[in-house]
């Protein structure tokens, strides 16, 4: 449950011309079940391949082809379940949902209304250190995706792709619980990382594998709270449903868009009509594509070809035995064991490679200076080239190689900076390449006092100057790491600089 020391986010107020309204968001979200094969066929589910190529005959509805259901998609499932604290259904069953699927040949879906197999749940979105909205979840349930039409191949025909037929989705109803454009991406990205984390969605929006309905009303200040009380939906405000948006920014912007287009609405004293609408990223609105339907509008029925599902209870305490450490576990780990920030723990546990390397490269080095590496030096690195931390021409092993010649002061921030440029370029053993290349850093005191006497005798009128003024020392300082090529031991250079200028 959420931790009482978090505050939750003020909701969204938008001013009206008249008054000032507030944000009502609910999300479906539709996510590709990560399997190699579909819900109810053997086809393969890989993306890219030759049109209509992944089609089995139940895909194509054969006639006599009946679905047979994949228990690893049913396991997949299960598995998101317990990743987001949900109630797992022993007994589930399929529905058949009946509507016009130009890309869907047995011309109806099957899905789960009346019994799904997961129940509620939550998920804990954090919006900033300290500030948190939990967002309840209603219900998972499985269903197969349809396929694509094709529109602009032709100018007098549309051309049709079963490949995506019968894949296998989870949608991710939430309750109407957030309250503004970019709580609702938020949502979506930590719902997405939990995903990743548990393997049961790749998340990948560009390919459509991760998708989300948005469900906008709006309602005026102290509406919400009724609806909380009596879980009265017709205190929220008439909702419209913006279709297949698969972009965090696409998201936010069709949000604020469809609430101001709400309120001019209800201002000008209309009604708003329950439909659903589509997001023109071209010109930055919301446009009708139908009416809204209801359950009944679907025709739902039991689907007379498969059987109820039901499973155990032992198959469900297995499969959450299996369950890997989740994001908000890694990250509070991360904080209590490395002394990092919660900004810090954020970043690297924003997915399991990130959090998988760092934790390789602070097994035996410092936590807090790994993290600074790791965040600073090699994420900025890899994002200005525009590789991801699987690219990494610096491994694990090397990174922390660097770290440990700067913990045993061999060499300094300077040199280490110098010494990761050659690794990301060249490879190495960092540190054979310090002994090679003579980059270790100068200890000897004997040798650093010289440079700096020299440097005072070359520089009278300076002296002068950083004895009338303190901060002035620092000039000397930079003279000596120059002088030693960087490698003087800076603090030993601090400490000698200071006693002769008598400060």
């Amino acid at each position: 449950m959420l931790d009482l020391s978090y505050e939750a986010p003020k909701p969204k107020v938008i001013a009206g011309a008249k008054h000032d309204w507030e944000l009502v968001i609910g999300l479906e979200v539709h996510a590709q079940v990560a399997s190699k094969a579909k819900l109810f066929s053997g086809a393969s589910t890989k993306f890219g391949a030759e049109p209509n190529s992944n089609v089995a005959f139940v895909d194509a509805a054969m006639p006599g082809m009946l679905p047979v259901i994949n228990e690893f998609c049913v396991e997949q499932a299960v598995r998101t379940g317990l990743g987001l604290k949900a109630q797992i259904n022993l007994k589930s069953a399929f529905d058949r949902k009946n509507y016009f699927y130009p890309d869907l040949p047995q011309g109806y879906q099957i899905s789960q209304l009346y019994h799904p197999i997961v129940g509620e749940g939550e998920v804990l979105v954090d919006m900033e250190p300290g500030i948190a909205r939990l967002v309840r979840i209603e219900r998972i349930h499985i269903e197969q995706d349809a396929g694509k039409s094709i529109h602009d191949m032709d100018p007098n025909m549309s051309f049709v792709d079963l490949n995506r037929t019968g894949v296998a989705l989870m949608e991710i109803v939430s309750r109407p619980d957030i309250r503004g454009p970019e709580e609702a991406a938020a949502y979506v990205t930590k719902l997405r990382q939990i995903l990743r984390y548990l393997g049961t969605c790749d998340g990948n929006m560009q390919n459509g594998n991760l998708r989300a309905d948005v469900n906008v009303s709006v309602c005026r200040p102290g509406q919400y709270e009724k609806y909380q009380e009596t879980q009265d939906f017709s205190h929220l405000g008439t909702r419209c449903e913006i279709k297949n948006m698969n972009s965090m920014r696409f998201i936010q912007a069709a949000i604020d868009h469809e609430a101001r287009r709400q309120i001019a609405i209800l201002e000008a004293g209309g009604e708003i009509d329950q439909e659903t609408r589509l997001y023109d990223p071209d010109k930055g609105e919301t446009r009708s594509m139908r009416s809204k339907e209801e359950a009944h509008d679907y025709r739902y029925f039991p689907d007379p070809d498969l059987l109820p599902l039901e499973i155990e209870q032992g198959w469900v305490d297995d499969i959450a035995a299996s369950l890997p450490e989740l994001p908000d576990a890694k990250k509070a780990r991360f904080v209590k064991d490395f002394g990092l920030s919660e900004y810090d723990a954020s970043v690297l546990t924003a997915d399991t490679a990130n959090a998988r390397y760092f934790e390789q490269v602070a097994g035996d080095t410092d936590g807090k200076l790994a993290a600074n590496w790791v965040i600073n030096e090699l994420f900025g690195r890899l994002k200005k080239e525009d590789h991801s931390i699987e690219d990494s021409p610096v491994s694990p092993e090397q990174l922390a190689g660097i770290i440990k010649l700067i913990q045993k002061g061999e060499i300094s921030g300077k040199i280490a900076k110098d010494l990761f440029e050659i690794v990301y370029t060249d490879g190495g053993d960092p540190a054979q390449i310090v002994e090679e290349r003579g980059m270790k850093q100068v200890t000897d005191t004997g040798a650093i006092e010289a440079a700096v006497d020299e440097i005072i005798a070359a520089n009278p009128a300076q002296v002068e100057k950083a004895k009338a003024n303190p901060k002035l020392a620092g000039w000397f300082v930079g003279q000596v790491m120059k002088a030693t090529g960087g490698k003087a031991n800076p603090k030993a250079v601090n400490e000698i600089v200071a006693a002769k200028l008598g400060q």
